[in-house]
């Protein structure tokens, strides 16, 4: 690919951002390529080395505020015919709880979403603090009063130090898919302010 058709891919993915955010961009890269290019390679391999346009468009959304996004989703709107204002007023006692309890079901499923992870976490940490306190107890049994019980003692801690080393890493899987989650959402949640009206 060419640094004319990178460019116009670019423009195309960040359609919806701010003008002066995608014309300082589309500088920022086009003088990227540029300097590239003075190390003595050609044109496509300067573009290939900059990666995936759409890698390169969402790590620059992600970079856009959300606040930046919405004023300028507003800003872009027509102003509001008084008819649609008045059919807004008057169905908002029916929209406006529907939206509210909308937005609500959605914080409580992510919280409750981040709540199981964090038993899943406190399951780990149980485990480890069980198998830590259980190896010191089963020492202190066998040393002192019955080796056996002291020996049960050590093999259910070994049991609980397996679980637990499963358990983190269970844990920090799901984490880090929850974390990846989470990003995308807001990833989408920018890119539904983006989208523009048909001209």
């Amino acid at each position: 690919m060419d640094k004319k058709a990178f460019l116009a891919q670019l423009r195309s993915q960040l359609s919806g951002l701010p003008q002066n955010d995608i014309e300082d961009r589309l500088i920022f890269y086009s003088e990227m390529i540029d300097d590239i290019m003075e190390e003595g390679i050609t044109e496509e391999e300067a573009v290939s080395r900059l990666g995936e346009v759409e890698d390169i468009a969402t790590s620059i959304i992600n970079e856009i505020p959300l606040t930046k996004l919405v004023k300028e989703r507003i800003k872009s709107k027509s102003k509001p015919q008084t008819k649609n204002v008045l059919l807004i007023a008057l169905g908002s006692p029916v929209w406006l709880p529907l939206l509210i309890s909308a937005f609500a079901v959605i914080i409580a499923l992510y919280v409750s979403f981040w709540a199981v992870i964090v038993s899943l976490w406190s399951v780990f940490a149980s485990f480890a603090a069980c198998a830590f306190s259980g190896s010191i107890l089963g020492f202190i049994y066998m040393f002192s009063e019955n080796f056996l019980t002291g020996l049960a003692v050590i093999g259910a801690s070994m049991v609980l130090a397996g679980l637990a080393i499963l358990m983190f890493y269970a844990c920090k899987a799901v984490t880090k898919g929850a974390i990846i989650l989470t990003k995308k959402m807001w990833l989408g949640t920018k890119k539904m302010f983006m989208k523009k009206e048909a001209i």
